[in-house]
């Protein structure tokens, strides 16, 4: 049987796109679908599935190569795939006897321990497996391999990350894996659908940030009655058109002033270290809302910015998440987030903090409440807002303070005013 070619297939517009990983080898036996290298690009990273299932018989391109649609990546050979396999299986045998063997007849002083790394002093792991332990956020280093050398494997990083979630004093029978009695199927009609590339990626960095930060929420709302009325109120000088400025870029504002004034809210802790890092810049990350998932992307140096070069651009940074035309590296290197909901309803929540960030503002919809000042009965413009923080580094008083500061920020001190 003549051997079949697997080549780089059309995956958008792209061109000279740089590959990043080989995460198969020459001899490999492979099913369809199953990952062959990784792509990226400006704007994202990509793995090329397998179209057909075989045993490779030649790799034709490399790491830092970089290909374009219709490019070879392999061949493979289909009727060679059992053959293959039992050679394989065959071999793992005579492998094993002869290392039991060895065993047997060796004098215990003669045993020399193999260590777990390679001469660079890093874990023994394929890129595929190195490419795992990134998206779920652990360290191989700290990773026991249980292959041969210490060669770290997949189940070696879940058994990790799962002895890590689970405290010592929880007896066995809670540390199961939940399973429903009865399939979903069973009582109606379902779709299995994939989870889409971006909620899987955010996926462990959710649970790492629940599992290790101690969170603690502050509910407030802040009387946003005469910003409200400045922010309507803009209008273009020379042409007297109203000018459209986000509450989102007035938030912005207060925080960075906020962030100045309490220097532990943006800040980073190194628990390894027991070291926490103080940031001097002021790059604000925002949750947006896209059709493929939550993304976070920072707005750098907001300190530096007027009101209106705020508001364009969270609208430009919201566009590229979108339309997936951002640049992974500013997803990283942020303050602190903000998570704002106020475009679609709901008052209060409780925001997870973004590693290794140390807080998050979450800001509901702005609502009427009647107010009693000065004897009299008013209704006033009312922002509930939601911070979390981690309590390792901020306590309850702190936060608070940082509350009332962002309430004078955007109420009668108009510190939004400055550099419209």
């Amino acid at each position: 049987m003549a051997s079949t070619k697997i080549l780089v297939p059309d995956m958008g517009d792209f061109k000279d796109v740089e590959i990043i990983e080989v995460l198969v080898k020459e001899g490999q036996q492979i099913k369809k679908n199953d990952s062959l290298i990784t792509l990226e690009s400006d704007k994202s990273s990509v793995e090329v599935p397998s179209t057909h299932e075989g045993v490779i018989e030649k790799i034709n391109i490399k790491v830092g190569d970089k290909v374009n649609k219709g490019d070879l990546i392999l061949s493979l050979n289909a009727e060679s795939a059992t053959e293959k396999k039992k050679e394989v299986v065959s071999e793992q045998k005579k492998v094993e006897k002869t290392e039991i063997k060895e065993i047997k007849t060796q004098k215990p002083k003669e045993i020399i321990p193999i260590a777990p790394t390679s001469q660079s002093g890093s874990k023994s792991a394929s890129p595929k497996v190195r490419k795992f332990a990134r998206e779920v956020g652990a360290n191989i280093k700290n990773i026991s391999g249980s292959q041969r050398a210490g060669r770290v494997t997949e189940e070696d990083i879940k058994k990790h990350i799962k002895d890590k979630l689970t405290s010592d004093t929880v007896k066995k029978e809670t540390q199961k894996k939940y399973k429903d009695e009865y399939d979903h199927a069973e009582f109606g009609k379902v779709e299995v659908k994939d989870i889409p590339r971006v909620k899987r990626l955010s996926g462990p960095q959710l649970v790492r940030s629940w599992t290790e930060i101690p969170h603690v929420t502050q509910h407030d709302e802040i009387d946003i009655t005469e910003m409200e009325i400045f922010r309507k109120s803009l209008r273009d000088v020379f042409t007297g058109e109203k000018i459209a400025i986000t509450p989102l870029a007035f938030i912005t504002r207060a925080v960075v002033n906020a962030l100045k004034t309490y220097p532990n809210f943006n800040s980073s802790i190194d628990t390894e270290s027991n070291k926490i890092t103080y940031k001097k810049y002021f790059h604000i990350g925002f949750a947006v809302d896209t059709p493929h998932g939550l993304m976070v992307p920072k707005i750098r140096n907001v300190e530096t910015m007027g009101i209106k070069k705020i508001s364009d651009e969270l609208r430009k940074v919201s566009k590229l998440c979108r339309e997936l035309k951002i640049d992974k590296k500013e997803f990283f290197g942020g303050s602190m987030t903000i998570s704002s909901l106020g475009g679609i309803g709901g008052n209060f929540f409780t925001p997870i903090i973004n590693p290794p960030e140390v807080a998050i503002l979450g800001v509901g919809k702005a609502f009427d409440k009647i107010s009693r000042i000065d004897g009299k009965f008013i209704i006033r413009k009312m922002l509930p807002i939601s911070l979390s923080y981690d309590h390792r580094i901020i306590d309850g008083a702190e936060a608070a303070r940082f509350c009332v500061h962002l309430g004078q920020s955007l109420g009668e001190d108009f510190a939004f005013k400055l550099a419209v």
